[in-house]
């Protein structure tokens, strides 16, 4: 008898994720070490707090990569409870803003934790799941789009409330992505997009700085010191960048002018010290962490990890698509960073605990 062929996981994806982590350690260095030696006495806390993340995170995604995907099923449960349950807490007295005026966090002593970061991954899971059930007929939306739908759209308000705008779309985008790839007909599809858009635009106008936010977008100058500073400091960053930077660590806008340099505008410091060049090879690597995504999810043995694959690529290429598109002015400021690259501890971890499942899918592909 032949052996059988061992499968081996996704290189190309392993390999393209190393280099965004690495890339995402010297520029959170570059972009941090004035403000945190200044604020914090030591130059090298961001980058200590992001390494340790880092690590713990790679734990978690060779341990999962290890561990058989379909085995999720038996815990997408417990994982859209528990979620519930930690989104509950941030309105306890567990919850905490960390000083920017959104109760995103849970204080937990040791660390803070983001519950919507597992949110987000939690309803991925569900979602591949229930949609690939024998059972449920795509027909029937009672049965089959209504439960998961209503579902994300409590987590969403919840995560909304916050307020953390950004992290709620993420949630429903993968959610209703999985829906429509399961084979959702275009009826419904259209008549569930005309009657969430009203529900939108309430969510936008009952917060009035969520209106300005969107009004400072398509013209930050109307108000340059107030909600168009972000956008327009940002934009001042990547400018002087030009074809190759102003070099590695000597960033201006950095200086306290860039609202979050070694978080939610970290790219604006690669433009602007790693230039057009920089800033280039940075959208390629995450291109083909995409693109691997994809050909994973293609080439999945069955409906659960087809899905579930897909769910995961949506998930982190929407926050490669709203970060990138909020620091060069193309879409409203939210509070969404860049994936392996921003300092944020819930964020890198639980994106290499989402890599650490496609990487399992990928060792049971069709080659």
């Amino acid at each position: 008898m032949k052996k059988a062929p061992r499968r081996e996981p996704d290189y190309a994806l392993i390999l393209v994720t190393f280099l965004l982590l690495g890339i995402g350690l010297i520029m959170v260095f570059s972009a941090s070490y004035v403000i945190a030696e200044e604020g914090r006495g030591n130059p090298y806390h961001f980058l200590q707090r992001q390494a340790l993340w880092i690590a713990l995170g790679l734990i978690a995604m060779y341990l999962l990569s290890r561990i058989n995907y379909r085995s999720l099923r038996r815990l997408s449960l417990v994982f859209l409870l528990f979620s519930f349950i930690l989104l509950g807490l941030l309105f306890t007295g567990l919850g905490t803003d960390l000083g920017t005026e959104a109760r995103r966090w849970l204080d937990l002593g040791v660390f803070t934790f983001q519950p919507a970061e597992f949110c987000k991954l939690s309803f991925v899971i569900f979602t591949a799941v229930f949609m690939s059930s024998r059972s449920i007929k795509m027909e029937d939306f009672w049965s089959s789009s209504f439960v998961p739908l209503i579902l994300a759209g409590i987590a969403f308000l919840l995560v909304v409330i916050q307020p953390d705008f950004g992290s709620a779309l993420i949630l429903l985008g993968g959610t209703v992505v999985i829906i429509l790839l399961a084979g959702l007909p275009f009826k419904q599809a259209a008549a569930l997009a005309l009657l969430s858009l009203p529900a939108l635009a309430a969510i936008v106008i009952k917060k009035p700085y969520r209106l300005k936010r969107l009004l400072s977008f398509a013209d930050p100058w109307a108000d340059p010191s107030g909600d168009g500073y972000h956008i327009i400091q940002s934009l001042y960053a990547l400018g002087p960048g030009h074809l190759f930077g102003v070099g590695l660590g000597r960033s201006r806008q950095k200086l306290y002018y860039l609202p979050f340099p070694h978080n939610d505008f970290i790219f604006a410091v690669i433009g602007e010290e790693l230039g057009f060049v920089g800033a280039t090879a940075v959208l390629l690597l995450f291109f083909v962490l995409v693109w691997r995504g994809i050909k994973i999810a293609l080439t999945a043995p069955d409906t659960f990890g087809s899905l579930l694959a897909a769910g995961i690529t949506t998930m982190l290429a929407l926050q490669v698509l709203i970060n990138i598109g909020m620091v060069t002015g193309s879409l409203p400021v939210t509070g969404i960073n860049l994936p392996f690259i921003s300092a944020g501890g819930s964020s890198v971890f639980f994106n290499l605990f989402s890599l650490g499942i496609l990487l399992n899918i990928s060792r049971h592909c069709h080659r």
